[in-house]
């Protein structure tokens, strides 16, 4: 760990980036709101339930307060608020995304050959694997260790680029694993709830560690003050816990537990039919 790097970022380059992002989350909010409609508009009697719809916007809402200024800013030069940025970049926005269940409001809208497609895509040997929990776990837990004890952080941050990139992978790797655990978007590869709970609970003790290592020091390869890393480890600590809670409880909400048939009572045996001829 050393001197925090200076920001390389170009002012002209922020203002092309917050003005775009601005854009794309706000046609997102605009396009979730269409496409609500018009699901209630072809189906009135199932409808959509507009509690969904308010968690796809606060997820954009979080999104906006990561990705905008005076955070966005900020952070290019403090590795705490970077951390916090990649907590409601990488957890917290995603949670509330998944709990929106964009693809079922995506196939709803779609003309039927467009769904169908899309249903295929989602059923396709490669997307099958990619759904897995594990898989999901690894992209978006197990890839923080090669972000903070390698240089790839230092080399994305010094980069617009790769800070860019950075985010892309927080949001989406989260956004999988929140979608793979709690989210009610059908997927092929999904597993029962109490598999589920258990790769929760090692995404729970993964962030741990690393947060712990980070805060003593070990192996860290982040260009900042001490001090900062070991604030940031905190913020990976606790905002780490609480994100993490909030999906297992949104996961035990909607777990809906077999209910236990009584024992049946047996029949008793038939009998047995009489050999030709017999008297």
């Amino acid at each position: 760990m050393g001197d925090m790097h200076p920001a390389h970022h170009g002012a002209g380059a922020i203002g092309a980036g917050t003005a775009l992002t601005a854009l794309v989350l706000l046609a997102a909010a605009v396009g979730c709101l269409l496409a609500a409609r018009l699901a209630r508009r072809r189906n009135p009697a199932q409808g959509w339930n507009p509690w969904r719809t308010a968690s796809f916007l606060a997820g954009l809402a979080l999104l906006a307060v990561a990705l905008l200024p005076p955070l966005a800013t900020a952070a290019h030069g403090d590795f705490r608020l970077h951390m916090a940025q990649h907590m409601l970049i990488g957890m917290y926005a995603p949670t509330a995304l998944a709990l929106a269940a964009p693809v079922t409001l995506l196939l709803r809208t779609l003309p039927p050959a467009a769904a169908r497609r899309v249903t295929a895509v989602l059923h396709s040997p490669l997307a099958r694997p990619a759904t897995h929990p594990a898989v999901a776990l690894a992209l978006s837990t197990g890839t923080l260790g090669l972000l903070y004890f390698t240089p790839l952080y230092n080399t994305a941050a010094d980069h617009p680029a790769g800070h860019w990139l950075m985010h892309a992978h927080f949001l989406a790797s989260g956004y999988l694993f929140a979608s793979v655990v709690a989210g009610p978007d059908p997927l092929p590869a999904r597993p029962g709830v109490r598999a589920r709970l258990v790769y929760l609970g090692a995404a729970i003790a993964v962030h741990a560690l690393i947060a712990q290592a980070m805060y003593g020091g070990i192996f860290v390869d982040v260009r900042a003050p001490v001090d900062q890393v070991q604030q940031a480890a905190e913020i990976m600590y606790y905002g780490g816990d609480i994100a993490e809670l909030l999906l297992a409880a949104a996961l035990v909400a909607t777990w809906r537990p077999e209910r236990r048939t009584s024992a049946a009572v047996p029949s008793p045996p038939r009998p047995k039919p009489h050999a030709a001829g017999a008297h």
